[in-house]
């Protein structure tokens, strides 16, 4: 069981990769991120209904706390979808990927600065490093700077922090009901929240265009099916695994990046990546073990 949860959670976070790559080329194709966006939670929607009608036992849907949770949950995952889509239209797949990876060592910096969290010198350590990781990745020290933009940088943290209240979310809601009670209520407050930024004229428009096989797949593999995934799958994954197999999104996004929209790392660049992934990484297991 351990061992299939595992390959869950990787199928997951290689559909989350792939996301990133198709989100990328519809908005190559002119279509703005938060309509991307959107039609990557309504069609994540859709899925996540047809898992609560075919189980609809102990969905919890009568309980004000699972609502209350769900709907922080959702606003959660509409803030890491809308802000990850703006990070890789103001750079790239694969610097938006990282730099979403990124965000629990801002967490741990966030936690130490308000004294939520004790640091240790491992953590400490590690904090250094990613934002070493950061420096290199996004080229800020360049002085005529082609890559990244700084609202781009900003909005791939603020992607992988929005991701951290999703799991917060999340974990309170688990015990009022069905994952997948919780998820269509998150997906429902997505497509609610994006709708407007989006805008319905131009959703209308995405309908009827040549891309909306692009949009559909976007929403089943970014939404749909890998949360699906990726809730079973962590039901019996270590901690330690999951963040090891996590990195299969980055990785994915990255290669997609590269391999099918011509996108380029220079060298300090890849040094950067490498220092954020393995770093971020032996924080997920380090923080697997203490909860062991």
């Amino acid at each position: 069981m351990a061992g299939a949860s595992v390959v869950l959670v990787a199928l997951a976070a290689l559909c989350w990769g792939l996301s990133g790559g198709i989100g990328g080329m519809l908005m190559a194709a002119g279509w703005n991120p938060f309509l991307v966006s959107f039609f990557r939670g309504a069609i994540g929607l859709l899925c996540v209904l047809a898992w609560l009608v075919l189980r609809p036992g102990g969905s919890g849907l009568a309980k004000p706390w699972l609502w209350f949770w769900a709907i922080i949950a959702g606003l959660g995952v509409a803030g890491n979808f809308a802000f990850y889509f703006v990070s890789i239209a103001e750079g790239s797949v694969a610097v938006a990927a990282t730099l979403m990876y990124s965000a629990p060592a801002i967490v741990y910096g966030v936690s130490f600065a308000f004294g939520l969290e004790k640091p240790t010198a491992f953590k400490l350590a590690a904090i250094a490093l990613v934002m070493a990781g950061i420096v290199l990745l996004t080229q800020v020290y360049e002085t005529t700077p082609g890559g990244i933009t700084p609202v781009g940088v900003g909005a791939g943290l603020l992607a992988g922090l929005s991701y951290a209240v999703f799991i917060f979310g999340f974990k309170y809601a688990a015990p009022h009901g069905s994952p997948q009670s919780v998820l269509s209520i998150a997906f429902t407050v997505v497509a609610l929240v994006l709708i407007w930024p989006g805008g319905i004229d131009r959703a209308l428009a995405a309908v009827d265009a040549p891309d909306f096989p692009l949009f559909v797949i976007l929403g089943i593999l970014g939404a749909g099916l890998s949360f699906v995934l990726y809730v079973i799958g962590l039901k019996h994954a270590a901690p330690t695994m999951a963040s090891m197999v996590a990195l299969v999104e980055p990785i994915t996004a990255s290669l997609f990046g590269v391999l099918v929209l011509n996108e380029s790392l220079a060298a300090p660049q890849l040094v950067g990546m490498a220092l954020i992934l393995v770093t971020v990484t032996a924080l997920g297991v380090q923080s697997g073990a203490e909860r062991k």
